[in-house]
C-alpha cells in the first residue's frame, strides 16, 4: 500500500484502512479481509469526489460529524453480485416446499441486492400456483438502500435476462421501446408480489413478522465472523416455523452452528427450534 501512495488520488494508508474495517465491522457486522484495501479505496473514491474530501481520514471524521453519510459508507463498501435463478437447485427446492405444505406461507429474502434474486423467487411462486395471486408473502430485504431502489423499479438490461426461458420472459417482463431498448421491466403484477425493506442483520430487532416459513439468506454469512454468523442465525430460527427451510449460499456451512440448523444437503437447512429454546 505505501508503495502506492504517491499514485493516488487520494490519501489512504494502512491505518486508514483498518479504521474503515473497524467501522463497517461495528456499523454492519462486516469483517473486510487483509486483501481488500484496494477495493475500499476504489469504493470510497467515489464518496470522497462529490465530497471534494482529499484523504480517506478526513472521510471518516466526515461521517462521524454527517450521520447522513453513514448509509452511503455502507452502501458503498457492501458487495452486490447477484443474477437470476443463481443457483438453481434452490429454486427446484423452494418449488418442493411449496407443494408439499399448504396454507399461507411466508419467505424472506434477506439479501436482495438489486432485485434478481426475489424475482425469481416470485417467478417460482407464480408458476406453482400458475397465479400472481397467491397465498405467498414475498419480504426482500438489504441493508444497501441502494440496491434497494433499484430493485423496486425492476428495470434489467437485456444482458441480465438472457437465460431466462421465451417463456418467462414472456409471462414476467416487458421488452423496452424506443429510449428504452435494450432492457426489460418485471411486470407490474410480479414486482406487486415482493415487499421490499431496509434491513441490517446487526439491528437487534428487525421489522419482520413471524413465523416465515422459507428464508434465502446466501452469501451473506460469509462476510460474517463465527460469533456474528450464530448471533444472526439464532435470530433468523427464532423467527422461523418448526418445519421451515434455510438457504444458505453455495460456500456457507453452519458446522459450528448444529445447534441452531440441521443440514437438509445442497447449502439447505431445517430449524431446530427445540434444541434452540434450551440453549
Amino acid at each position: 500500500m505505501k508503495g502506492q501512495q504517491h499514485e493516488r488520488e487520494f490519501s489512504f494508508c494502512i491505518k486508514d484502512f483498518n479504521n474503515v474495517r473497524k467501522l463497517l465491522y461495528k456499523k454492519t457486522g462486516i469483517k473486510l479481509a487483509d486483501s481488500k484495501d484496494a477495493m475500499v479505496y476504489s469504493r470510497l473514491a467515489r464518496r470522497l469526489r462529490p465530497l471534494n474530501i482529499t484523504s480517506v481520514a478526513s472521510y471518516l471524521e466526515y461521517i462521524h460529524s454527517n450521520k447522513s453519510e453513514e448509509q452511503l459508507f455502507i452502501n458503498a463498501l457492501t458487495t452486490n453480485l447477484t443474477s437470476f435463478f443463481r443457483e438453481p437447485h434452490h429454486f427446484s427446492a423452494l418449488k418442493q416446499f411449496l407443494s408439499t405444505h399448504s396454507g399461507r406461507k411466508r419467505v424472506w429474502c434477506a439479501a436482495s441486492s438489486t432485485g434478481e434474486e426475489p424475482y425469481s423467487i416470485a417467478m417460482t411462486v407464480a408458476e406453482v400456483f400458475n397465479s400472481f395471486q397467491t397465498p405467498v408473502e414475498i419480504i426482500a430485504s438489504d441493508i444497501d438502500s441502494g440496491v434497494l431502489d433499484t430493485a423496486s423499479l425492476g428495470i434489467y438490461s437485456e444482458q441480465r435476462v438472457k437465460n431466462l426461458s421465451s417463456s418467462q420472459l414472456k409471462r414476467f417482463f416487458h421488452r423496452g421501446k424506443g429510449n428504452q431498448q435494450g432492457f426489460v421491466r418485471v411486470v407490474s403484477e410480479l414486482r406487486d408480489m415482493v415487499t421490499f425493506k431496509q434491513i441490517n442483520l446487526m439491528n437487534n430487532c428487525w421489522d419482520l413478522v413471524a413465523p416465515i416459513d422459507v428464508i434465502f439468506c446466501r452469501n451473506v454469512m460469509i462476510y460474517f465472523d463465527k460469533p456474528t454468523q450464530v448471533d444472526i442465525l439464532g435470530k433468523m430460527v427464532k423467527l422461523m416455523a418448526d418445519d421451515g427451510l434455510y438457504i444458505a449460499g453455495h460456500s456457507e456451512t453452519f458446522t459450528h452452528a448444529g445447534h441452531l440448523v440441521c443440514p437438509l444437503g445442497q447449502t439447505m437447512y431445517r430449524p431446530l427450534k427445540e434444541m434452540n429454546s434450551v440453549v
